[in-house]
């Protein structure tokens, strides 16, 4: 599944080519692929045409593009806010989701894999108009229109627009380490009164959002803590390293456009990202620690695998 990293690159993409442009067709290839709106196909088409991407936004997995009112030219200001915005449309990608922006609108050759295709205009009077596709080979994603929430805390809802509001169905999603109102000490400390493992925890998108298999074991590859630390029995001080960690590789990733094994892990351009092959320990079963030489290991871990260093991080 695409973690935050891969979100990331997707929402910078969106946000630099399909911002400013007007939804003028929908059409929806699989009904299935729009099961989270309440209205189906039809009622997705009412809500979408004629309305303006104003800015593209994430927290953790999450993303949404936020809608301007129909006709009123969008609410967008200078830094992408979208103050005036009171619904988005929310993509969960899923397994393999992915969002391409295709050149040449409607009358591009389609992906055998395409679910949904939004129609969009020129960015400025007389530029050519463009397709946002929706592609998704194992249909666990979705798009819908949703109903934006004020944040608890006051804070823009995520990366990518100052409005104070996220979807309804995020509303229960903490923030990423990567989101400037990211707390550390706070989340540090909330860690550490849960009892169970520390990888549990770190995977958990209510304490920390964005956080998912590959970057939980490097990120706790760099702590030197093994996935099953008790959290109930860590110092401060190694709740906020392993927080760090998730931060510094997740943002490594991110410079690389994330990490890909196969071609469904693509950027808005269909182009994959590297970071696969500067993982230390996911994946990397039977070959040596890059620190110590010692074998890394893998052992069975909630319907998936952990990957760690024996001696790097011992449970102690």
């Amino acid at each position: 599944m695409p973690e935050l990293p891969e979100v990331e690159t997707v929402r910078d993409g969106l946000a630099r080519h399909v911002l400013g442009r007007t939804v003028t067709d929908i059409r929806v290839l699989r009904d299935y692929s729009v099961r989270a709106h309440a209205g189906g196909p039809g009622g997705l088409a009412d809500e979408l045409v004629g309305r303006t991407l104003d800015a593209a936004v994430r927290r953790g997995k999450f993303l949404w593009l936020l809608l301007g009112e129909p006709g009123g030219g969008g609410s967008r200001d200078a830094g992408g806010a979208g103050d005036g915005a009171a619904a988005a449309l929310m993509a969960h990608l899923g397994m393999s989701g992915q969002l391409l922006v295709r050149a040449g609108g409607a009358v591009h050759g389609e992906h055998p894999h395409l679910r949904v295709r939004l129609s969009l205009s020129g960015a400025t009077p007389g530029e050519p108009g463009i397709a946002l596709d929706f592609v998704d080979q194992r249909t666990f994603g979705h798009l819908s229109v949703q109903d934006l929430v004020p944040t608890p805390d006051g804070a823009p809802g995520g990366l990518g627009a100052d409005l104070a509001a996220v979807p309804a169905p995020v509303a229960h999603i903490a923030r990423d380490p990567l989101d400037p109102a990211f707390r550390g000490e706070d989340v540090a400390r909330a860690l550490r009164r849960r009892r169970t493992g520390v990888k549990r925890a770190l995977l958990d998108q209510t304490l920390v959002s964005g956080i998912g298999n590959i970057y939980a074991d490097e990120a706790l590859w760099r702590a030197r803590l093994h996935h099953a630390r008790p959290t109930d029995r860590m110092r401060q001080g190694d709740a906020v390293r392993v927080l760090e960690a998730a931060e510094e590789v997740m943002r490594e990733a991110l410079a690389q456009g994330g990490t890909s094994f196969d071609a469904l892990y693509v950027n808005v351009n269909g182009a994959s990202g590297y970071f696969s092959r500067s993982l230390a320990v996911y994946g990397q079963e039977g070959e040596p620690c890059r620190r110590c030489g010692t074998t890394i290991r893998r052992e069975a871990f909630m319907n998936r695998s952990s990957h760690f260093c024996p001696k790097c991080q011992r449970l102690r």
